[in-house]
């Protein structure tokens, strides 16, 4: 419906926090796991520098890397209150998220009934 900037932003911003729950779910999961290395994603970057450039937000991916925390003595690196707190931060701003796309829509749908 809407493609421009804000609205593109938005949406990479949600896709980028949905894959984040996803992942730190997936960390969490595998806490017991022998030899389980902690995965991290990052899109805020890539976000910022698409914003900025006047690009456009439509292409912008979540990338993954390997968490680089200290392993235990069976190999595994999850940290289960950095991965708590991060679930935590991570609902909270995809609700803000919700919340600006919500805003959106209701003030195209408030001018639109202005219209008629």
């Amino acid at each position: 419906m809407f493609d421009d900037l804000t609205t593109q932003a938005v949406r990479a911003s949600l896709d980028g926090l949905a894959m984040r729950q996803r992942v730190q779910a997936n960390n969490i999961a595998n806490i017991e796991t022998p030899h389980f290395k902690a995965k991290k994603v990052e899109f805020e970057t890539a976000l910022a520098q698409a914003i900025s450039s006047g690009d456009g937000a439509k292409g912008v991916r979540a990338s993954f890397s390997t968490s680089n925390l200290a392993a235990r003595q069976d190999g595994n690196n999850v940290n289960l209150d950095e991965e708590t707190l991060g679930s935590t931060e991570t609902g909270l701003r995809y609700q803000l998220m919700l919340r600006a796309m919500d805003d959106r829509y209701g003030l195209v749908s408030t001018v639109l009934k202005g219209v008629r």
